[in-house]
């Protein structure tokens, strides 16, 4: 029997997944743009279990933070907003340890990858 997780990469339809996330999961990552850019601070965490990958990303700024999940198991990716800046990398930091208590591999840990 095949599971959902067990597919080749070239089995992949991209196109298929267009709309799928919707943006308005990450409007709340819009607000960040109004701080100067050395107010903002970004980390990203990337892993991987049974041929899975993860994404957990926290994004603060002076007044608040978001925390971002990319979970290979849900439809869509959560988004969770905090007022509090030290509360989203407490939160991101509890997530990440649960995480990793549960069996997932940290791949990476640190800047945004860009390119």
């Amino acid at each position: 029997m095949k599971d959902e997780f067990d597919f080749e990469p070239n089995e992949l339809d991209f196109n298929e997944l267009e709309g799928e996330f919707s943006d308005q999961n990450f409007d709340e990552f819009d607000e960040f743009d109004d701080f100067e850019p050395e107010d903002v601070q970004m980390r990203t965490a990337i892993l991987s279990k049974n041929n899975m990958f993860a994404l957990l990303c926290v994004k603060t700024a002076t007044e608040g933070g978001a925390i971002c999940r990319v979970d290979p198991r849900e439809k869509q990716p959560s988004v969770q907003v905090y007022d509090d800046p030290a509360k989203a990398i407490e939160w991101f930091t509890r997530s990440l340890r649960t995480s990793r208590k549960n069996g997932w591999a940290l791949v990476y840990d640190g800047l945004p990858l860009k390119g």
